[in-house]
Order: C-alpha cells, then structure tokens, then sequence
C-alpha cells in the first residue's frame, strides 16, 4: 500500500510492501563530476550501492519498505548470460525463503537493460512482480530522472495488478513489457519504446494504472521457468546485413564455435545474396539460422524461402533478443519446427 495516494508524505500508513532491491549499477546509480556532467560519468564517475542510491532518494521509502542488494557497480555493457543467471538464482532463493518480499526491483543500466529483462521473463518462475529500472541522466544530473523512476517502480513492485504481467521495464512514468521495449535513444528520457504495441501502463501521481497485459508465455509459467541451465549458454551470434555485406563474418561466427545466428536482415527479414548463401553453409554444418528484421518494427513471418530452407522466422523479436530466446531453446532442442513454434508463443 502507498503511502498517500498523491505520491504523498503522509506517515499513517504502516503496512509498506517490502521490495527487494537488487543493485547492478547503470546510469541510475552513477555520480559525474558535477550537476552538468551527463557525458562523461559512465567512464569517469562513480556508481552507489543500492542502499546508497535509497539514501539519496529516501522518498522511496515512501512508498515501499526497500530492502537493498548489491550484486554489481558496473555499467549494464559488463552484464550479459552470466550475470543473468545470478539474478535469477538471487531472485529464486529470496523468493523461496523470504515469503514476506512482495516484489523486485533491479536497478539497472539502460544499454542492456532490455536483455536483461527478456531473459528473467522467460527464466523466472515466481509470481511477484519483477520490475527493471534505469535512468537516462546519473543520480548527480541536473533534472535527473534517477529518483522518480525509483520510485515508480517501487510502486509498481508493490502493486498486486502487476502480478502476472511478466518482468516489467519502468522509466519515464511508463510501463513496459518485457518482450516489447527497446532502447531507441542514446540520451532522451522517453527512450524505451514499444512501436507496435504501446505501453502496458503508466504511474501518475495517483498511482499505477494498467491498460493491457501481454498474451505471450512469460513470468512465472514461461517456457524456461523451470530449467536447470549450466553456464556458459550456447553461443549465439548476430548478423548485421547492410548494402554490399558478405558472408565472412558468418563463417568466421561458425569457426568460433556458434551453435546458432540471429539474422538482423533488411525488412522485412532478408540478408544479401552473399549472407544468404553463407547462412545455407551454416545451416548445412548444423547451425540454427533465425532470421529478424534490423527494422524497429513489424514482424518477420515464416514464409516459404525460410521454410524451405530450413531457417526459423524470428517474428516481431529484436535481433538481440531472438538471440535470447535462441540461446535458451538450443538447451533443449536444435530441432526448427520445435523452435519456430517457441519463437511464436512467446
């Protein structure tokens, strides 16, 4: 329960939810050197425990009983596979034996941020909300967005309605579903974006209002919820096409040992003539071939080319995260019709 509908200062309210806040670093916690610096801290400054970040906001205990946990000071392009599946064991364990926690914060660099959240949504198998949080300017800036954003997404943490919604992305009073929002600017607040579907709500100053909830399979009951996964994952790289390109990075991708290429093709999912015949090699060799768009929207459809040739359609996924859920399924299976029909439920 909030205390004060109006985003409020008012004491009278005992009953706070009590929100794990596990800290990775980012933007959100970072100091530049002065109030003017947005530029150069990610290289120069410094980035606060979580519990430091609270102190510096402590409006967040406004609305939510925090409890901080630092897992890292970094900025988000040092977390990738291996630190996912340390936020997922801390979040399985402190959901296991810590009954009282209603939800889970992660602050978080916005650069990879979006990943993150894809791989808890499909890997987590608890029914609390789980909410990413990042900010655009440090905790230091002038203007920053670092504190609101905190806050609301302790709010949204601690909302029952975000229950069942899957892993959500808070920045900019919006909501967002996992498996939807991308970056899609380097220094604007608004930067995460859903294009085709939109936001799943917003948090104003009276509270957390959701308008639509995702149909795809996630939190708790995705498709890897409970899956037993050993570090390091199976490589999988992407494939940039551009006017002219060949296929040389893809065979050098298959040398260094991938098990599967995300195509980020021309829309609406298409390499060169030259990328192409090096995916045929790949496929042949045993690499699965996944086939996106480097366009910002609309899907990729499994039509007959990809199907004849034996290549999965990578639908409305980013290239980065059909990597993701590539990933995760050659866990289990190499075979393209199991995994085309994945890639289409989730």
């Amino acid at each position: 329960m909030e205390a004060g509908k109006n985003g409020g200062s008012s004491l009278l309210t005992t009953s706070l939810p009590r929100i794990a806040v596990i800290g990775t670093g980012g933007t959100i916690s970072s100091l530049g050197a002065s109030s003017l610096d947005v530029l150069d801290y990610p290289d120069f400054g410094q980035k606060l425990a979580a519990e430091a970040l609270l102190d510096r906001f402590p409006e967040t205990r406004l609305v939510a009983d925090p409890v901080p946990i630092t897992v890292r000071q970094v900025g988000s392009t040092e977390i990738g596979p291996t630190e996912w599946l340390e936020l997922r064991a801390l979040i399985h364990k402190i959901a296991r034996d810590e009954p009282a926690t209603a939800g889970f914060v992660i602050t978080h660099g916005t650069a990879t941020l979006e990943e993150t959240a894809f791989f808890l949504n499909l890997t987590l198998a608890v029914n609390r909300p789980v909410v990413l949080v990042g900010a655009q300017r440090p905790a230091s800036a002038l203007g920053t967005d670092a504190g609101m954003n905190l806050v609301n997404a302790l709010r949204v943490a601690g909302a029952p309605e975000a229950c069942g919604k899957g892993v959500l992305i808070l920045l900019n009073d919006e909501i967002g579903a996992a498996r939807d929002v991308v970056k899609t600017s380097t220094y604007r607040v608004q930067t995460f974006r859903s294009f085709d579907f939109g936001a799943l709500g917003h948090v104003d100053g009276d509270g957390v209002h959701f308008y639509r909830a995702p149909l795809g399979r996630h939190m708790p009951d995705g498709p890897f919820a409970n899956a037993d996964f050993a570090a390091p994952l199976p490589r999988v790289d992407i494939i940039y096409s551009y006017a002219g390109a060949d296929g040389a990075l893809i065979d050098a991708a298959v040398v260094a040992g991938a098990r599967g290429l995300v195509s980020a093709g021309f829309a609406p999912g298409s390499p060169t003539p030259d990328q192409r015949a090096a995916f045929e090699r790949a496929r042949k060799a045993g690499v699965v071939i996944v086939q996106c768009s480097r366009a910002a929207s609309g899907r990729v459809a499994p039509r007959r080319r990809l199907r004849e040739t034996g290549i999965v359609a990578g639908e409305d996924l980013s290239p980065q995260k059909a990597r993701i859920l590539l990933m995760l399924v050659l866990t289990m299976t190499t075979d393209r019709a199991a995994i085309q029909e994945l890639f289409q439920s989730v």
